[in-house]
């Protein structure tokens, strides 16, 4: 018997934004955020919205790779198109499975609890200047890139920082990698005195991937070694590296962005079984995957508390690639 699969048109257009100023970070300067918005719609005509953002930094493909698959489809395509997305390409398989669930999946129960977000501070002085709009919107966790500077003067400016944030705020610290061992040492031990201090009250929530991915067994290691705690970041982002992690031993947090780890059904199905300490970030998408992350994806798997790492609107220049009209945002592009 021949199964006749649905079929759904299939559009694509590519975005390019600049950000505000430079992202600076361990792996040097970011200026332009590149990814590709698609459009699926069934016999019906009705339309799934999916992003594919890729970051080849953290593992995913290219921009290039992306564009170069999308570019050799159909202008129809089927189910079979979204399970044959090669392991290569988790920011497409996100980003077809995204808008392919929105078209068949119904909606799950909404978070008890609104959603509180973490806020990137750009690296320096302008740190100390610019938390406070974000703090008067009722949000209490900021985070700030670490390695890109000396580390004495880092220290100070991290120390700066939690002496002018009110008590109650978390700040959490992001390596990407660029630490080495006693790098990470004397971070982790600036840490621990500083939470255990009375003064300042505001708090180092952990530590994002001090080391490069290579080194997870140091890693394990520092997580049991102190108070401050460790997450994956790098190590765990596409799915496969996070069950890998998860099989030798890490029960610590992990940072997922859920936009370059690769397909959500995959990704819906591991975490609901192991049940991993999320903390979720954002790789610099639009609205339409972050819709998709906090309506969807983050309903359906976790009902943590933990601030979501999606306070990166004010990064970019435009507001056209932010809104939540998403037919007024693809006539856009």
């Amino acid at each position: 018997m021949t199964v006749l699969l649905m079929r759904y048109g299939f559009e694509f257009r590519y975005y390019r934004r600049s950000f505000r100023q430079p992202l600076r970070t361990s792996h040097g300067l970011w200026n332009i955020r590149e990814g590709i918005i698609l459009k699926l719609t069934d016999e019906q005509g009705h339309i799934g919205l999916g992003e594919i953002a890729p970051i080849k930094l953290f593992g995913s493909e290219s921009i290039r790779d992306a564009l170069r698959f999308c570019r050799q489809l159909p202008g129809e395509i089927d189910a079979s198109t979204l399970t044959a997305i090669p392991a290569a390409l988790p920011a497409c398989q996100f980003g077809f499975g995204s808008a392919w669930q929105l078209l068949t999946c119904p909606k799950p129960e909404p978070l008890e609890a609104p959603l509180s977000y973490s806020h990137l501070l750009p690296t320096g002085a302008a740190a100390l200047q610019s938390w406070q709009p974000f703090w008067e919107q009722g949000d209490r966790t900021f985070k700030l890139k670490v390695g890109v500077a000396s580390l004495k003067q880092e220290l100070q400016q991290v120390e700066q920082l939690l002496y002018a944030l009110p008590a109650g705020a978390n700040v959490r610290l992001d390596a990407n990698g660029g630490l080495n061992w006693n790098e990470a040492c004397q971070w982790l031990q600036a840490c621990d005195a500083l939470n255990t201090a009375t003064i300042p009250e505001a708090r180092v929530e952990f530590i994002e991937q001090p080391l490069p991915p290579d080194q997870f067994e140091v890693m394990l290691k520092l997580n049991d070694q102190y108070e401050t705690a460790i997450a994956l970041d790098e190590s765990v982002a596409t799915i496969d590296q996070l069950e890998a992690c998860y099989e030798q031993g890490w029960r610590g947090m992990v940072i997922v962005k859920a936009a370059i780890a690769g397909s959500p059904v995959r990704l819906q199905q591991f975490c609901q079984t192991a049940n991993p300490d999320i903390v979720w970030s954002s790789v610099f998408e639009t609205a339409i995957a972050q819709h998709f992350i906090k309506t969807r994806l983050i309903p359906s798997i976790s009902r943590s508390s933990r601030a979501i790492g999606f306070g990166v609107r004010h990064w970019f220049a435009d507001s056209a690639l932010n809104q939540t009209n998403f037919e007024q945002l693809w006539q856009s592009l």
